[in-house]
């Protein structure tokens, strides 16, 4: 019932988008925004074709940003989280960090790595990389060493420690970092995806539509995003409400 109930709420809040957007067309009255109907027909012919590949582009980004990430951060926030004496000593340059605006870097990584894919990537992963790093961080802190030690007391040894207790307390306070920052990982795509590159919903949106004055394609691309970061809010929601079953009880 719970299921339904959010895939209901997510119709309504699709067919509210269209409306209020339906309803500013007719407002303004203009090229400058085209009406749903204007935009749907060529959202799907162009999807299967050169928007697709855009999407394409931008989605590989992201999930390798993920991975990224995930992969340095969860590690870097069990050991800060767990080791008392190392958190005190980065905990100041991650104070300092940590707030700061990862999308002031772009000009630097670009300097020091050129404008390359990777460094697309590396510049989202440093974004998702401090969110995870602080949310696994205070997870892991507040792991009880009763807990841990009534595992080692049962014979187990540092793997099985790292499987049946450091990965289940960090993977749902990855998967919440992740979600958190999606919006904010796709808005950099798309800054990023502007400078010298052929591929990307960034280049698409700005270069290839806006710049030359294509109204109804650049509404498809922003649709495209739009979906892009849709699908993987929603994939990681799934997958945090899967390693966190104590959410559906709560009917989050």
């Amino acid at each position: 019932m719970k299921q339904r109930s959010r895939l209901g709420d997510s119709a309504v809040g699709i067919v509210m988008f269209f409306v209020l957007w339906q309803l500013f067309a007719w407002v303004i009255n203009r090229p400058i925004l085209p009406s749903p109907g204007e935009v749907l027909p060529i959202f799907f012919r162009l999807m299967p074709g050169e928007l697709g590949l855009h999407t394409l582009a931008s989605a590989a980004r992201v999930l390798a940003a993920i991975t990224l990430a995930a992969a340095t951060a969860a590690p870097a926030g069990l050991a800060l989280g767990q080791m008392k004496r190392l958190d005190r000593i980065f905990a100041p340059l991650i104070a300092i960090v940590y707030p700061i605006p990862k999308i002031v870097l772009l000009p630097v990584i670009y300097v020091l790595m050129g404008i390359t894919n990777f460094s697309k990537i590396f510049l989202i992963a440093i974004i998702l990389f401090f969110q995870i790093l602080v949310v696994v961080r205070d997870e892991a802190a507040q792991l009880r060493p009763e807990l841990i030690l009534s595992v080692r007391s049962l014979g187990a040894g540092r793997k099985a420690l790292f499987r049946y207790v450091y990965i289940p307390a960090s993977l749902p306070a990855t998967l919440t970092a992740l979600r958190v920052t999606t919006g904010t990982a796709i808005a950099v795509l798309f800054i990023a995806e502007q400078s010298l590159t052929r591929y990307g919903l960034g280049y698409y949106i700005v270069v290839e539509t806006y710049q030359v004055l294509r109204y109804r394609e650049m509404y498809a691309g922003i649709l495209a995003m739009s979906l892009l970061g849709l699908i993987l809010y929603a994939g990681l929601d799934w997958l945090e409400r899967r390693t966190n079953p104590h959410l559906h009880l709560e009917g989050r």
